[in-house]
């Protein structure tokens, strides 16, 4: 075989891998996580980058399995911009090609790095490999306000590393996954096995996966404490009709209003503006009646609305009401590039879609909880759930922090697919890091109670109008990740990705120059 056709093979490999990689965060069909195939898939990319001598050809290689594997896990965004945005499908298929080319570029400089730090030990190679990958997944992360969605470690929320996130959280997760796909690459290489360091690291790694999973089985719950009693609302309205005056909007009204008033419940949620419109645009009294509901007797509500007015802006927004309370508010904080804010130089874009409320306001990062029934409950919009730095820093005054964490979302805008699942598995991954149950409430799905251990107790099925009704008991022990990350943020995760990188650096400008 020529070189030339070598190399396309390797690439092609790479690509299948990726999409292995996407496919290991929920799996097409059952939407169930696949942490084995999240190592095996990765363990490809590796064992090919150890066959590539040249820098360049290992970033080509990242290169293309990360774009396969985004392109992969978020593909439902061309739902969004060519069903409901109205943007030609050409276009549409392009942004989300393009958008996930430009994201894994962080990839191909880790990889680019590991290759520049040459291949010495195994262990100290799988140290480096995990901890430059660790570093691309930060930057996809954070940089241009950041689009975790994906990340490797969401793939464990069932596996025996899930033992690992009430400690360093899905980016740690992430790395040590891929060290031992490292380590399981050098299966293929003969020098590699016949040394006894490698054998060393292999049964070590096999010791960290069995005492994980050992915990993981044997993890006892706290004794039992107060219980509230939620109801969580799922109106499948459609989302080419959600904002229609002639349909979704006096469906919208009429629905949940409805059940605002009859689900017998200490707790009502109703989804990320399930109330369509902004307050000055909805019927004469229809507010007031919401809260009147819930100014007397047992019960509480937490609803999605738009607040503000189009003189000043508008929030993407929780209202929660209480016997005896004022209402209470809660803004967005992370909002989504081109859905709830338009970044510079992209209007030309948004014109070419007709998607409304393009533009938001945005909230602080930490705001009060709503307390209710003896439980502090933090609400969370849609994706910010992705993004558990940001519900760490709720925890830096361990007398304030959540017991129960409320996700009310509509991803209606990506119609039946899997980014359902997706959603699904990044919720339990926040259970698991902060031992605190998440409720909720969405538009379409899934519309779930999670125990603080990550399981889902309760669920209503997808894409039906319904009313989910179960107990949630809240949380209060802090885990280790919520009080370093409460604290400092990510900046441990990124000072050893930092420090992989200089190594790397360091390591070629060592070497004897030919």
């Amino acid at each position: 075989m020529s070189a030339r056709a070598h190399r396309w093979l390797a690439l092609a490999a790479a690509a299948g891998a990726g999409w292995l990689q996407a496919a290991s965060l929920a799996w097409p069909g059952n939407g169930q996580p696949l942490w084995w195939l999240q190592i095996l898939s990765l363990a490809c990319l590796a064992g090919l980058l150890q066959r590539t001598p040249h820098w360049r050809g290992a970033a080509w290689l990242s290169w293309v399995f990360a774009t396969a594997w985004l392109t992969g896990t978020f593909w439902w965004l061309y739902i969004s911009m060519h069903v409901y945005g109205g943007l030609a499908a050409p276009l549409a298929a392009a942004a989300v090609l393009l958008l996930a080319a430009f994201l894994s570029l962080d990839y191909a400089l880790a990889a680019a790095l590991w290759r520049l730090a040459g291949a010495r030990r195994p262990a100290r190679d799988a140290a480096l490999f995990a901890s430059l990958w660790l570093g691309a997944e930060l930057l996809r992360g954070t940089l241009y306000t950041g689009l975790p969605w994906g990340a490797g470690g969401y793939a464990h929320v069932d596996g025996p590393l899930a033992a690992l996130a009430p400690w360093v959280g899905v980016y740690g997760i992430g790395a040590v996954a891929a060290a031992l796909a490292y380590l399981l690459s050098l299966l293929l290489v003969h020098p590699a096995r016949r040394s006894w360091r490698y054998w060393v690291a292999i049964a070590l790694s096999a010791g960290v996966l069995a005492a994980c999973n050992v915990q993981t089985r044997n993890a006892q719950a706290s004794p039992p404490g107060p219980k509230l009693r939620v109801g969580l609302l799922q109106g499948n309205i459609p989302q080419d009709e959600k904002f229609e005056t002639g349909s979704g909007i006096p469906l919208a009204l009429e629905w949940y209003g409805k059940r605002l008033q009859d689900t017998d419940a200490q707790l009502v949620v109703a989804p990320e503006t399930a109330i369509p419109l902004l307050p000055e645009q909805l019927p004469d009294g229809y507010l007031e009646a919401i809260r009147d509901t819930f100014a007397h007797g047992s019960r509480a509500a937490l609803v999605g609305i738009p607040l503000g007015n189009f003189a000043d802006g508008y929030t993407n927004a929780v209202m929660g009401f209480a016997p005896g309370a004022p209402p209470y508010r809660y803004y967005k904080h992370h909002l989504v590039p081109f859905g709830e804010f338009i970044p510079p130089m992209f209007k030309w874009f948004t014109r070419m879609m007709n998607i409304p409320l393009g533009d938001f306001n945005r909230g602080a990062v930490v705001q009060p909880s709503f307390a209710w029934a003896g439980q502090r409950l933090a609400p969370n919009i849609c994706y910010e759930d992705l993004f558990g730095e940001e519900l760490g820093a709720r925890f830096a005054d361990a007398a304030q922090a959540p017991t129960i964490f409320v996700n009310l979302s509509n991803i209606a805008w990506f119609g039946n697919s899997i980014a359902i699942d997706q959603h699904l598995q990044i919720s339990r991954m926040r259970a698991l890091e902060f031992e605190r149950p998440m409720i909720r409430a969405t538009n379409t799905g899934a519309t779930v109670i999670i125990d603080r251990f990550g399981h889902v107790t309760d669920a209503l099925p997808r894409v039906t109008r319904g009313v989910l009704v179960g107990d949630v008991e809240g949380g209060t022990v802090l885990t280790p990740f919520a009080r370093w990350v409460s604290r400092l943020g990510l900046a441990p995760l990124w000072a050893v990705a930092l420090a992989a990188a200089l190594l790397a650096c360091g390591s070629r400008l060592r070497r004897p120059q030919p």
